[in-house]
């Protein structure tokens, strides 16, 4: 053997031996999608009053199903308990406790309808049952294969609708669309429906219910022709069997039916404007690719959910997490149509430009926490949502209470909108008119309506004089404290120290003998008898908001500190909180408010009057107690089920209260810039803050057990505070917490 023969047997059997030795390779796992945790059905049963159903981040259409049961608990017209669908319908409200919206409903049959006949939907041959284990829902997608044996897919663009139905092979196919069609509070005031060719159905929907004047046109383009029979009708009578045949009246309705076609897509674009814009939406899907528009609709979803990376092994809470950052996209939706143009609150028809308009606000929620977590993700879109609210005030004097698409509900109490435009300003979006933006909170607070005169003739709102007195005049003086901080952003010394007077409100209604917040009558006596747990749900009689004394008396977020002097300090301060959580949780009154749930004692984490209590223990210098009840809150009133929400989620603010606690910081003052600190769930969070720079939260050791901060360190340095500011947040950086468990 020759001499080179023997050195490569020799390196060959090294080379063997030590690849036998050396440890294997790791295989990565493929990176986890972020919509994959993402489950529309968390929350859907009970008084979460979500729907499952197909949108885009704050779109237009947000595409769901109906029972077509009527009821609190279908405020968003579906609720898990039910087993029935009766169609499909192009606009809902996430989380609200409002029965409206329901536009142009789209249901798959089988039989012809009898339009001679009066029937309820659920009564109707339409109506099918189905199962939840024949359903699915992920991020801009809703399925579901119903007992008729209809395949049902769902997915939609920003003003789209795209529905994808395939039927059984021994059955005929065929669509119903009913513009009659409405639950609740809703009811159609004027329907109009045209047969444009065979492959094209355009109208409009008119209708009243919480908010008056509601408008929704629409453009209905199928991707076959209806070959087989057709028929259009107003309620039971008027059948038109013609091409180009147009109806009017309150329940406009057709249905066209496929010869030999067993697939059958819609593709229908919305404008709350006119026909116009309907027809010009369809541009945005311009072919019958269903999975493609699908395969957008999630791209869409998986770089808004990017915008926080967290890590943890615990795939529940990344679930929950997800699944809530996801319900903060849902609210405000798109106004502007494909060509800008807007239904106004005026009733006027408005072109957006320069900007894009967004309706839906509803501000006595979303003030709290969803829209200061919109300053931290949605950078490109605040300064619209505040041009939308400047609208509104141009087109009707005001400000936004609770819009709702281009109408003023003036439902729930505050003038919320102050808090949102001043706290986007203070952190740097100013790409609005400021002056413009102040005249108009002055406008708000100088209003004779919502016993706004009472409060300002008497430093606070009478029981005797208007409804809701004390929850009104402690919500009035937190707005006034945000006019004083604008006016002294603008250097309107006068106006800063006149509103700083008028947010001393809450002073009046102080009761120190209970410890209190108390509604007092116009002589100045107070209101008896008292009990700190009696709810009234009649908003005229009503001293508190959708709650009672226990849930109302802790909002003072402009001054907390000056509350804790009214109770005498630090310690009977702690005390009255830890009663808080402790007291018996029974709600008393024959009428008392159906959205006090959530219950920890008298802590009501269902209503959003609650959300910023647990924080308070912070400013008592007891933090220790915030970061054991904010987990407890955490842990008890969340979960992964179609129960997982204790209360309405109401555009977003139950999530965004979850998505800022899970980071470890809640804005207890959603006007003042600064977050408090809780206590963190993750190990890690990754906060894109814009400009390339990230903010992480560090949570080192932490676990169920190590709930409270040790230490704290900011970029590095041993850090004594029990907040941290909007600008060291967007400065990026390392926020870290060592975490134990005492």
């Amino acid at each position: 053997m020759k001499f080179s023969q023997i050195i490569s047997i020799l390196f060959f059997f090294f080379a063997f031996f030590a690849c036998k030795n050396e440890a294997p390779t790791p295989i990565d796992k493929p990176k986890k999608s972020l919509i994959s945790y993402v489950d529309p059905f968390i929350g859907t049963a009970n008084h979460g009053h979500v729907y499952p159903g197909a949108t885009v981040p704050f779109g237009m259409v947000q595409l769901s199903p109906d029972n077509g049961t009527a009821g609190w608990d279908w405020c968003s017209g579906y609720n898990w308990a039910d087993s029935m669908i009766v169609g499909f319908s192009h606009t809902h409200l996430s989380g609200t406790g409002i029965g409206d919206l329901y536009d142009i409903s789209i249901m798959p049959i089988v039989n012809e309808v009898d339009f001679s006949k009066e029937m309820a939907p659920r009564e109707n041959n339409y109506a099918a049952t189905f199962s939840h284990d024949n359903e699915s829902a992920s991020t801009g997608y809703y399925t579901v294969k119903l007992d008729n044996g209809i395949d049902v897919e769902l997915t939609t663009s920003e003003r789209v609708g795209f529905h994808n139905y395939t039927f059984p092979e021994e059955k005929q196919a065929g669509v119903l669309i009913d513009l009659g069609f409405n639950l609740n509070w809703d009811k159609p005031t004027k329907t109009v429906l045209t047969v444009d060719s065979k492959n094209l159905i355009t109208g409009h929907r008119f209708s009243t219910g919480w908010a008056k004047d509601q408008r929704i046109y629409f453009a209905a383009q199928f991707s076959e022709d209806f070959n087989g029979s057709f028929q259009i009708a107003e309620g039971d009578s008027n059948l038109y069997p013609e091409i180009g045949k147009t109806v009017d009246g309150t329940k406009a309705r057709v249905q066209v039916f496929f010869d030999t076609i067993k697939n059958v897509k819609i593709k229908v674009g919305l404008s709350t404007a006119n026909a116009e814009g309907a027809l010009a939406a369809l541009n945005e899907v311009p072919n019958w690719d269903f999975e493609e528009v699908r395969s957008k609709a999630e791209s869409k979803w998986e770089k808004e959910l990017s915008k926080i990376e967290i890590s943890s092994n615990d795939e529940d809470l990344k679930k929950t997490f997800y699944t809530s950052l996801y319900r903060t996209c849902l609210a405000p939706v798109l106004m502007s149509d494909a060509n800008g143009n807007y239904k106004g609150v005026d009733n006027e028809i408005h072109a957006s430009e320069g900007y894009t308009k967004y309706g839906v606000f509803s501000l006595w929620d979303t003030f709290r926490a969803a829209n200061p977590l919109y300053t931290l993700t949605q950078p490109d879109k605040i300064n619209d949502f505040i041009n939308s609210m400047l609208a509104h005030y141009d087109e009707y004097g005001l400000l936004p209470v609770w819009e709702l698409l281009g109408n003023e509900t003036n439902t729930m109490t505050g003038y919320h909108s102050i808090p949102v435009i001043v706290d986007a300003y203070l952190k740097g979006y100013q790409n609005f008119d400021a002056e413009k933006a102040f005249e108009a909170m002055r406008k708000s607070a100088s209003q004779d309506i919502r016993g706004t005169n009472f409060y300002r003739e008497y430093g606070y709102i009478p029981y005797d004089k208007a409804g809701q007195s004390v929850t009104r005049t402690l919500e009035y003086a937190f707005d006034d404290w945000c006019i004083a901080q604008m006016a002294k952003a603008l250097g309107k010394e006068e106006d800063y120290q006149n509103f700083m007077k008028r947010s001393e409100g809450y002073r009046h209604f102080f009761d120190e003998s209970t410890g209190f917040m108390r509604a007092k009558y116009s002589n100045g006596k107070w209101k008896t008898p008292f009990d700190p747990q009696f709810s009234d749900h009649n908003f005229d009689v009503a001293e508190y908001t959708e709650g009672n004394a226990w849930q109302h008396s802790w909002f003072v977020p402009h001054a907390v500190e000056d509350l804790i002097k009214l109770h005498g300090g630090n310690e009977p301060f702690v005390n009255k909180m830890d009663s808080l959580f402790t007291v018996s949780s029974e709600i008393r009154g024959e009428n008392a408010s159906n959205d006090i749930s959530g219950l920890i004692g008298q802590y009501a984490h269902g209503n959003e009057p609650s959300h910023h209590i647990a924080y308070l223990y912070n400013y008592a210098d007891t933090p220790s107690k915030t970061q054991e009840k904010v987990r407890e809150i955490m842990a008890t009133q969340y979960n992964t089920t179609p129960t997982g929400l204790c209360g309405n989620e109401d555009c977003g603010q139950m999530s965004a209260w979850y998505v800022f606690s899970a980071m470890g910081i809640y804005p207890v003052n959603p006007a003042s810039g600064v977050y408090d600190f809780g206590s963190p769930l993750f190990e890690e969070v990754k906060l894109k803050v814009g400009n390339g720079k990230t903010f992480v939260i560090k949570a080192n050791d932490v676990s169920k057990n190590n709930k409270y901060i040790k230490s704290v360190k900011l970029n590095g340095e041993v850090y004594d505070k029990l907040s941290v500011t909007h600008e060291d947040l967007m400065k990026g950086g390392i926020l870290e917490f060592e975490m134990s468990n005492k």
